[in-house]
């Protein structure tokens, strides 16, 4: 395998991906003192709206998802990222000064908006700078997920224990993704010839999109990614709750418990970035996605915190790989323009996010949060077997008189 080489941009992504994990993830992790203070607490019938909040932003999400590809044939991926992270901000500021649900609501469909746009554009971003290998470097990339999630939980769970109220903590995460907007929209004339090569038309923008779903095998890929992000986000969104409402544990234990599971897929992401060829990420994501169902089956039997805590950790390092991954296999395996390809798979992800951490806040309510974690075995399972499916097909096309 060639030497890894990261430049001053794959360092911004690496930035960008950790401020758009903690935006993601700082709601959750508030989401217990948020619910009290606005009149909709978790333990009286609560969970369905604390879980509508995901679904709130994940709609928006998939729209300008959906319009960042035009976006970006306008203004080049990497303006259109710097507007986007400057959106996020503003999102997320409102939403610390939100004195209602529904307002609370309305502005984080606003960051939303950006966040649909760093998803949809950051992993084409990092393809077109480093084509040869890109699976790698998409890997350690998405590991800064990890890190913001990890760093955010940890800090935010300590200040929540000191007294520290939730909105200074929103606020304070809303300034964050203004780094990576002055590193994307600052003038360099180095990427002069990049960007201007990285404008396209919007009828080619609906040429490709229209080539690219019409091919059987983009569909497999895109039915993946929406169980992927299921499978990953019950888990980032629920976990905090969880431990604070079944193990009542303090805001710094809950933080803790998110952050294990956070570690395991920096580690995860990190490890396969470093030591998985592309050709075999096929391989890795299908054992990891089995590995994911019985780890995860465990998880509401788990009758401690110190039996939960070391699941979560290997939960993580068998999550770690399938959102990145996926989205490179899937590049490759599909002909067509890779950012739109990419685009259109998290247009399937994000919604998996959203439909799946609303329905295990209804189920929550109905059955209990314990019981309703068996939704992340369930999403493992089906990826496995859609994977399972993609692996044998290749197998018998790579066969001689294929």
């Amino acid at each position: 395998m060639a030497k890894l080489r990261l430049g001053r941009y794959d360092f911004t992504i690496c930035l960008t991906f950790g401020a758009y994990a903690m935006v993601s993830i700082i709601i959750p992790m508030v989401l217990v003192p948020l619910a009290a203070s606005l009149d909709f607490p978790l333990d009286d019938g609560g969970m369905g709206r604390g879980g509508a909040l995901q679904l709130g932003r994940s709609v928006p999400m998939v729209l300008s998802m959906l319009v960042c590809g035009f976006a970006a044939g306008i203004w080049g991926k990497r303006r259109s990222l710097g507007f986007a992270t400057l959106l996020m901000s503003l999102g997320l500021i409102i939403c610390a000064l939100s004195p209602s649900y529904a307002i609370l609501f309305t502005a984080l469909a606003l960051s939303g908006l950006g966040e649909g746009v760093v998803e949809g554009l950051a992993t084409p971003f990092v393809q077109d700078l480093h084509p040869e290998e890109p699976g790698r470097y998409l890997n350690i990339t998405h590991a800064f997920w990890s890190v913001g999630v990890v760093t955010l939980t940890l800090v935010a769970g300590y200040l929540l224990l000191q007294g520290v109220g939730w909105r200074s903590l929103v606020l304070a995460v809303g300034l964050l993704p203004l780094i990576p907007t002055v590193a994307f929209l600052w003038p360099n004339p180095a990427m002069r010839e990049y960007d201007q090569r990285d404008k396209t038309h919007w009828r080619e923008v609906c040429h490709d999109t229209w080539e690219i779903m019409r091919q059987r095998r983009f569909w497999l890929f895109f039915a993946t990614m929406f169980f992927a992000g299921g499978a990953e986000f019950c888990l980032t969104f629920w976990v905090a709750s969880f431990i604070q409402l079944e193990y009542a544990g303090s805001a710094l234990l809950a933080g803790a418990g998110t952050a294990l599971f956070a570690a395991g897929m920096f580690i995860g992401r990190i490890g396969s970035g470093y030591l998985v060829s592309q050709n075999n990420l096929l391989k890795l994501v299908l054992w990891m996605s089995l590995a994911g169902v019985f780890l995860t089956l465990l998880l509401p039997l788990a009758l401690t915190l110190a039996v939960l805590f070391p699941l979560l950790f290997l939960s993580g390092i068998a999550t770690s790989t399938l959102w990145p991954s996926l989205q490179s296999i899937g590049a490759l395996s599909v002909k067509g323009d890779n950012t739109m390809m990419m685009i259109m798979f998290s247009c399937s992800g994000v919604p998996g996010c959203g439909f799946f951490a609303a329905l295990m806040g209804s189920m929550g309510d109905w059955l209990g949060l314990r019981l309703s974690f068996a939704l992340v075995p369930a999403c493992f399972l089906v990826l496995f077997l859609l994977l399972g499916y993609a692996y044998l097909t290749e197998r018998r096309e790579a066969q001689p008189g294929k």
